[in-house]
């Protein structure tokens, strides 16, 4: 190893740290920190240094003018699923913590990673485009804090494997000479007897470790119907690549493969090696209109199908393969079990911060399916030897490891048991374990949680942290975002179409409900709240929505909370003292879930924004059933209803009465007022307890009524013998109606039927 003094002689540290990391077939990290131009400067001197050719080099900066390949940092995402011996990231603009998780993974054993960064000691106190963006109004970016960068620049400074150039004073705080953690090579790929063995030999060939091989025998599986296959691993260990060679192996006997991923980036691994061990096999026969839909001979063929239409279009056909899983919601999961058979591949750390939701959320659904489940997991790294610094570094860094408490530490947590409390981002600083158990927490709380979000948690000046702690373990956790209070000429702005970031129901209330004053109050919206899985549904996250509205009450007009719409959630936010308001009319492109906005009034004047917006949703949303949420689920729109706070009154003419009674008592038809019906019903599904229908009776209701299904279409759906059968059934329904909400006359039409 070459011996360096003070003299930043980035050349030969460069040489030393790469001769380091071509021995161990690990990467090493070099700083290069201080002035832009010079660090650019020097970041050449590296390249020099390392001997790396210039087509392995990728320099991610939002600088032009190289010869080597270039990235903007906001497209850091086209490197996943390649591999470069050098990456520069020039942290002086547009950086991001995503930016940072993704450029690290594409640098491959034996490479370095070199970071361009200001000086250390005032980087924490610079603001870019990023503190930009989590300046939402009515902040201003001087309200934003650099903690997040406070706390990379603590790990960079003691991380073993770290190299620190203070380009400034001219001297390296840091060599980052590093030998310890080097791990036995990896056993070598297990190729199975022929006899054991149901994919091509060729496939097990292409395998680089023994895990991926055992993975691959794992989703042998996938050849009978009635399977299901759920592969694990961290980022980095070949899990996409051996998906690839199952839905190759398996094209390549005929089979018809659905590969389905959040978005088409995500499943670029999978076809590559697909595409790659068809035509090692001599049965590739050509590719669709793009790379994600190859063709193999005997009528095989792999092709990608956004998550939205893969349950679908899984259920005909043979196999489907689910890359990043844990991104996905449980809804879209659940209806991937319509397939014959079916692999769930998974990050478990990793960039895309799905923690363990794979396991949490939906492992206990799939155990309960009527499945075949083979589990498989792969811990071997694939591009670098194990114990490699850098990873162990961006693993802390951003947290990708972070996890809650374990489950014996906080089993016997209660509501009566569990203290609230404030969680500070300086608290959250001072105590790392605090913070790697909430981060962890909020992880598991949704499908799509990304290293961004750990510098918002420390560095947004609209967000505000909330827990439950359980002998000072955490238990449950609320992130808020203070929204609203907005000046006259931002509401103004949204008004006329303008977006304004991080104030979600202001936005909707004002660009899309006409509402300009909506940004008056300030509300605070639940963003997430997550209650650790071992003490699930025991209450925790009630108690801590109410310790919430206790503390907020004087500070703030309402609380609020936009999701994606199922009817446990509608009913869990209900039973919670929140009123549904609003559902959009587009489903979003991942969950597939229509979004509800449900709010709790915390003044009078978040009373009349809360009530005004219940009575608009009342008065739209039977022409929206029968419109924009015509494919709406029928028991999300009856949770919907019942969970707003002001019922609807009928209001119906003595004519449409007597229609109504005929309808249901006697011999008339529907079809002759279906308005009356409609705003009877609305007048029952949103107050389901003053009269009892049954919950066929209200989905048909929702159906027919409200979304004007075809009659034989809603017969099929609910089960009903015959067409005739619904019919008379929702004369029936209508009955009790009639008996609670008719008038007078109603009644006495009424008598004359009975």
């Amino acid at each position: 190893m070459t011996e360096l003094g003070d003299d930043p002689d980035v050349e030969a540290l460069a040489a030393a740290r790469r001769e380091e990391a071509l021995a161990t077939n690990q990467r090493r990290l070099i700083v290069l920190a201080g002035d832009r131009d010079a660090g650019i400067d020097a970041a050449f001197d590296a390249v020099r240094g390392a001997d790396v050719p210039d087509d392995e080099v990728t320099f991610v900066t939002a600088r032009e003018g190289f010869r080597f390949h270039r990235v903007e940092p906001k497209r850091a995402s086209s490197l996943l699923g390649t591999t470069r011996s050098l990456v520069v990231l020039d942290a002086h603009e547009d950086f991001s913590a995503n930016a940072l998780g993704r450029v690290a993974g594409a640098v491959d054993g034996g490479g370095l990673l070199v970071l361009l960064t200001p000086a250390l000691d005032g980087w924490p106190a610079r603001r870019d485009s990023f503190d930009e963006r989590l300046a939402v109004p009515p902040f201003a970016v001087g309200d934003v804090t650099g903690r997040f960068r406070g706390r990379l620049v603590s790990t960079l400074r003691d991380h073993p494997g770290v190299a620190l150039v203070d380009l400034d004073s001219g001297t390296v705080e840091r060599d980052g000479a590093y030998r310890q953690g080097i791990s036995f090579d990896a056993a070598p790929p297990r190729v199975p007897r022929e006899v054991d063995r149901r994919f091509p030999r060729r496939a097990y060939e292409d395998c680089l470790t023994a895990d991926q091989s055992e993975a691959l025998a794992a989703l042998e599986a996938l050849t009978e119907p009635g399977t299901a296959v759920v592969v694990e691993a961290d980022r980095g260990r070949g899990k996409s690549s051996a998906a690839g060679l199952a839905a190759g192996s398996l094209a390549a006997e005929g089979a018809d493969v659905v590969v389905t991923a959040p978005g088409k980036r995500n499943a670029a691994e999978v076809f590559a090696r697909a595409e790659r061990l068809l035509s090692e096999l001599g049965a590739l026969r050509g590719g669709g209109a793009d790379d994600f839909d190859i063709a193999a001979d005997r009528g095989g063929r792999v092709r990608y199908v956004p998550p939205i239409e893969a349950g679908a279009a899984g259920a005909d056909a043979d196999a489907l393969v689910v890359d990043e899983a844990a991104a996905l919601p449980v809804r879209l999961l659940e209806s991937f079990l319509a397939a014959p058979a079916v692999a769930f591949c998974t990050t478990v750390r990793g960039y895309e911060g799905a923690g363990r939701g794979f396991a949490v959320r939906f492992r206990d659904r799939l155990d309960d399916a009527d499945r075949e489940v083979t589990d498989a997991r792969l811990d071997d790294p694939i591009r670098y030897a194990a114990g490699d610094p850098v990873e162990s570094w961006t693993f802390r860094a951003l947290l990708l490891d972070a996890r809650p408490p374990v489950d014996q530490l906080v089993a016997d947590a209660t509501p009566e048991s569990a203290s609230y409390r404030a969680l500070s981002p300086d608290d959250l600083l001072a105590d790392e374990h605090l913070l790697r158990e909430a981060f962890g927490l909020l992880v598991l709380a949704h499908y799509r949680t990304e290293p961004d979000d750990l510098a918002r948690l420390l560095d947004a000046p609209n967000l505000t942290l909330r827990a439950l702690t359980h002998e000072g373990r955490v238990v449950s956790v609320a992130l808020l975002a203070r929204e609203g209070g907005l000046d006259a000429d931002t509401r103004r702005h949204m008004y006329d179409g303008g977006r304004v970031r991080g104030n979600m129901l202001p936005d909707v209330f004002t660009s899309q409900l006409r509402d300009e004053a909506a940004g008056v109050p300030v509300g605070y919206r639940v963003m997430r709240i997550a209650t650790h899985h071992a003490v699930r549904s025991s209450g925790l996250g009630s108690r801590l929505l109410s310790e919430v509205r206790d503390e907020f009450a004087g500070d703030a007009d309402y609380l609020g909370v936009g999701f994606g719409a199922t009817p446990d959630l509608l009913s869990f936010w209900r039973d919670n003292g929140y009123g549904t308001v609003h559902l959009s009319t587009t489903r979003n492109d991942t969950s597939g879930e229509y979004s509800a906005l449900m709010m709790r009034p915390l003044s009078p004047a978040g009373r009349d924004l809360r009530d005004r917006h219940a009575r608009w949703f009342l008065g739209r949303v039977g022409d929206v059933l029968g419109d924009a949420l015509s494919d709406l689920d029928a028991d999300v729109a009856r949770a919907a209803l019942a969970a707003v706070d002001t019922a609807a009154e009928p209001d119906l003419s003595e004519y449409e009465w007597r229609v109504v009674v005929g309808a249901s008592y006697g011999p008339g038809l529907y079809t002759t007022a279906p308005g009356a019906f409609r705003r009877l019903g609305l007048a029952h599904l949103t107050n389901p307890d003053r009269a009892s229908l049954a919950p066929r009776e209200e989905r048909l209701l929702v159906r027919k009524v409200f979304q004007t299904h075809p009659w034989d279409a809603v017969a099929d759906e609910l089960d009903f013998h015959s067409t005739a059968g619904a019919m008379r059934a929702l004369g029936d329904a209508y009955e009790p109606l009639v008996d609670e909400y008719g008038t007078d006359a109603a009644h006495a039409e009424r008598e004359r039927f009975r």
